[in-house]
Parts: C-alpha cells; structure tokens; sequence
C-alpha cells in the first residue's frame, strides 16, 4: 500500500502497520474533531507503533478519544516514553483510575516509571509542548502551534520523524518569516539537553548558561520527553542527593565523606554481617569438594580465576541493568528482553574467555583436562552471571524493594556459588582426565 494512502475506516491497521510514520504525519495534520472517525477501529498495537511519532499533545488527544479498553491496552504495550508522556499529561484523578484498572504488572511498572525524584528533570518537566519537523513550511508551523492552544512558549522544537532532538525556532522568527518559507532556515542547534534524573542544580546552571527559556530532556536514544521551563525550577524546595552507588555496597545515604566513626560503623556493620553470612554460604559449597581440592591442588588455585571472572560479568550486567532501571529506559515488563541480551553477551564472552583460560591453563599445567574443566567452567559461569545481573535488580523492584540497597550482595552471592559449583562440579565430573 502506498504510503500516501489516506488513513479512513477500511484500512487504518493495516495502513498504520505498515507506514507508522506517515500514518502519524497525516494523524497530526487531522483537526481534532475528525480524529475520531479516522481512528474507528483501529488496532491498539498498530496506533501504539504510530503514536510514537505524534507530538505529545496529539498523542493526548489520540489517547483520550479512544474506548476505554483500548486506553488500557495501548498503555500496556507502549514503550516507556511514550506510556510516561501519555500518563504525565492527564489529570491525576483520571491518571490513577487508569492506573487502577491496568494489570498488576504494568501498574506497578507505570507507577515506577512516574516516580521521578523530587527535583529532577523528569518532576519539572512538562510534556505539553509544540513540535516540528525541519521540512516543513513556516505556514505549517504556525498552524501546528496555534491548534496546540498552548502559551507562553518562547520557543518551538524541531524533531525528526522518529522523534529525536533537532534543533528548536525562536517563535519571533517564525512570526516574521515568510509563510512559504522554509523551516529549516530558522532551526538553531540545540548544544544542550539534559535526561529525566538531571537535578535542580544543574538545570539551573544550564539556563544561566545559555540564557534560553527552557531545556529540552530526553531519553537515552535522544527522543524528546518534555521541556523544562525556567520559571518550573523555583516550584521545587527539596534537594535530591542519588545515594545508589553506597547503598549498593551497603552504605547508609546519610553517610558523608566527614561524617564521624561511630555513624560510619553503625551504617555499615550491619551490611557487613549479612555479607559474611553470604560468604559462608559461598564457603560451603567449596566444602562440598573438600576431598577433590586435596586431590588436585591446582584447583585451589585456580578457583579464584573462575569465582572472579563470574562476579566482574554480573556486576557489568548490573550496571547496566540498574542504569536502565533509574533512567526509566527499561521497565520490568521488558524482562524478557533484558534477560536475553544478558545471556547473548555472557555466552560469548564466555565462550571467548574459555578459549583464552583454556589455553593459558594448558600452558601452565599441561593438562587437557583442567583446560576443558576451567574453560567448561567459564561458559557457565558467565552466564549465570549476565543472568543474576539483569534478573536481581527487576525481582527487587517487582518486590517494591530498592534495587540499589541490596543486588550488589545477593549478585556477589549468586555468582560466587555459580562460579564455586560449576568449576569445582566440572572437575569432579571430569576427574579422570585431571
């Protein structure tokens, strides 16, 4: 089907399948009050993908003329972004009688995705704003930002289709420019952006900066989220600290670099005793391989390389998992997704660094067997690792538990045992080749 087709009753889904982004052009161009007739019967994933590419205040209006069924399963399949643009749009009331109704897992995702730190760009922004596309026309624009019905904007942004940063155009330029003339001339770079977890601070350092009357914030692929207006930072009155790196290995948040002996001690000790705990149990399992080790003592002293290499791997994957987690690029519906990228990378840099291992192994010991045991070993090792570290911190949160105050000891746990019990259970199986 061309991509020119109009969008009408008998064929919006495939129409908006096949060209989600021309089909979000043509929605956007739509007035209002012909919105709902074009969307009648329209597939809830297929309008998901296409609203995408719509302005936040279009998406709005798209959203609030569906059933409400519909709202329900559009929201559940959305991407972050978008399910977060939608959301922060709606009055609270109608925000959580939908969030009410969505299934437990999404409702508990969504409501994670909504709960920005006090401060943040992602609190302070507003996600009603004008956007634009740099092909367009002046006469377009204008049009565009005088059906948004919305004031005291100085500025408008220029998106790409897939709805990326490009650029903005100062309304005044855009009032004294010829209709037909065309937009790209009047688009300025955009040299600073900021994400959703950016503080008060800096945001207000950014304004001083570069005098404009608002920043853009943005995901992590560079989409469009919201814009902070400068006169949105002085509603804030609290200051917001990220304490994740210390809670993560088991230090209080209200501990500081001065702070006395005795709060340092009292925060800390606890953690420590549980960390102990764990190691004890990680102990353990070498003990169930007592009488191997004391048979083949370059074991004992290779256990380490394994135990090591495990825990830097899970702790990578941790990393990244707890990043997408804060940042809101992630929720824990997309488990699934995570796991497997997780598992894809710990497989390979299993099977690489079994290779590697291996022969470093054979060179020193000359023994094929405690080369295939150790690289055996590495492989799944690794891969109970990338495991651990995307699946621990989305358990956490499905829990309703900070992922920061606890993954770090329960990913040292896990991927001491995996690395202990694969080596060591490797070696037994393959004790007649040692």
């Amino acid at each position: 089907m061309a991509a020119s087709a109009n969008i009408d009753n008998s064929i919006p889904n495939e129409y908006l399948r096949r060209h989600p982004v021309a089909a979000a052009g043509q929605i956007e161009d739509l007035p209002d009050k012909a919105l709902g007739d074009a969307l009648h019967g329209v597939d809830s994933a297929a309008l998901t993908v296409a609203m995408e590419y719509l302005s936040p205040v279009k998406a709005l209006t798209v959203f609030s003329l569906l059933p409400r069924l519909q709202q329900l399963d559009v929201l559940d399949q959305a991407p972050p972004r978008l399910a977060v643009t939608l959301l922060t749009q709606l009055e609270d009331e109608d925000r959580e009688s939908l969030l009410a109704e969505l299934r437990p897992v999404s409702r508990d995702d969504l409501k994670r995705l909504l709960s920005f730190p006090d401060d943040s760009a992602g609190r302070l922004m507003s996600t009603s704003f004008v956007t634009t596309q740099a092909d367009m026309t002046v006469e377009q624009a204008l049009k565009r930002l005088q059906q948004s019905a919305i004031r005291g904007a100085r500025s408008l942004f220029v998106v790409t289709a897939d709805g990326r940063l490009d650029g903005r155009v100062d309304i005044q330029d855009l009032a004294l420019a010829a209709p037909e003339h065309a937009l790209s001339t009047l688009v300025a770079p955009v040299h600073e952006a900021v994400g959703t977890q950016t503080n008060r601070e800096e945001l207000v350092d950014l304004l001083d900066r570069s005098r404009q009357d608002s920043v853009p914030v943005v995901d992590v692929d560079g989409r469009l989220m919201g814009v902070v207006r400068y006169r949105s930072l002085f509603h804030a009155i609290e200051d917001v600290a990220s304490a994740d790196l210390q809670k993560m290995v088991g230090v209080s948040p209200e501990e500081r670099a001065l702070s006395t002996p005795g709060l340092a001690i009292r925060r800390r000790l606890p953690w420590l005793h549980i960390n102990l705990l764990t190691a004890f149990l990680a102990a353990s399992v070498v003990g169930l391989f007592e009488n191997l080790i004391a048979q083949f003592t370059a074991l004992a002293v290779l256990l380490p390389v394994v135990a090591g290499q495990s825990g830097n791997a899970g702790a990578q994957a941790l990393a990244v998992t707890m990043r997408g987690l804060s940042l809101r690029e992630v929720g824990i519906r997309q488990w699934r997704s995570v796991l497997g990228k997780e598992m894809a990378v710990g497989l390979i840099n299993g099977l690489v660094l079994a290779l590697t291992c291996g022969l470093a192994v054979f060179i020193w010991s000359s023994s094929v067997g405690l080369a295939l045991v150790i690289g055996l070993a590495m492989i799944m090792s690794m891969l109970a690792a990338g495991i651990a570290g995307s699946l621990v911190p989305m358990i956490l949160t499905r829990l309703g538990q900070d992922p920061a105050t606890a993954s770090s000891i329960i990913l040292t746990t896990i991927t001491d045992v995996a690395g202990f019990f694969s080596f060591l259970g490797t070696a037994l199986l393959l004790s007649f080749m040692l």
